[in-house]
């Protein structure tokens, strides 16, 4: 019998090396997502439920998961087409061989897909902590025409989440510093918010509905909130919350 270490064990060691072993397979997690646009006061509801016991919401970060989602559908789209090539072939069903341009497309995982993305998020972007059951990350960009086909996928990757879309009165939003010098930016702004709250009407009991201008003039707007997500109202802690200066 060859001393020699085998291929498996040979890479576990390099993984090691470089920090890159293989994450332990995580806890289940609940998970909650805050949609809405920029300067509606999405800090803010981000401080409000990173002070529920065991909440960690992330901040932005630019949708990175959109570059994963394009991937992954990518990859679908592309085994789905070289399949139906083969039937149209009337090829036998089966992986491509070798010798194939496309050979190994036609086997895309996609729940292995699915795993190792939802694996890669919790690792880098949300990073739980212990004690963390409910997490997830707050984001202003969800603009794009195709918003409800990324979250359908956000759910297959996040098993369960939840989504809090919020909005803002659009006219002082539309005033503010980041809209102020936009002449377009009251209708292009009506236009984000239309399509986030149609998104919300589409999600069901998935998705829940606050306004910043009913919840900062009394945190007893945030009630329903709390009962939709399962927590205990804390008007103390809420208006501690409240109260404190977020962002900028």
């Amino acid at each position: 019998m060859s001393d020699r270490p085998s291929p498996r064990r040979v890479a576990g060691r390099l993984l090691r090396r470089l920090g890159l072993e293989r994450s332990r397979p995580q806890p289940d997690y609940r998970y909650v997502f805050i949609v809405t646009y920029g300067r509606s006061g999405s800090t803010l509801l981000q401080g409000v439920l990173n002070s529920l016991p065991g909440y960690l919401v992330r901040g932005e970060n630019r949708q990175a998961m959109r570059h994963l989602w394009e991937f992954h559908r990518t990859a679908v789209r592309e085994r789905d087409r070289q399949r139906t090539g083969r039937e149209r072939r009337g090829l036998p069903p089966g992986g491509h061989p070798p010798t194939d341009a496309y050979y190994g497309i036609d086997e895309f995982p996609v729940r292995r897909s699915l795993a190792g993305i939802r694996a890669l998020a919790l690792d880098t972007l949300l990073r739980p902590e212990p004690g963390t059951r409910v997490t997830g990350f707050k984001e202003i960009r969800w603009d794009d025409e195709d918003v409800a086909a990324y979250v359908t996928w956000l759910r297959k990757v996040f098993p369960g989440a939840r989504f809090v879309v919020n909005t803002r009165s659009l006219d002082d939003v539309a005033q503010s510093r980041w809209w102020a010098d936009d002449p377009g930016a009251r209708e292009r702004l009506e236009a984000v918010e239309a399509r986030l709250l149609e998104l919300r009407e589409s999600l069901g009991e998935a998705a829940f509905h606050v306004r910043y201008d009913d919840y900062v003039a009394d945190p007893a707007a945030l009630r329903p909130l709390m009962d939709w997500l399962g927590e205990a109202y804390d008007e103390e802690r809420l208006r501690e919350v409240l109260a404190t200066r977020h962002s900028y």
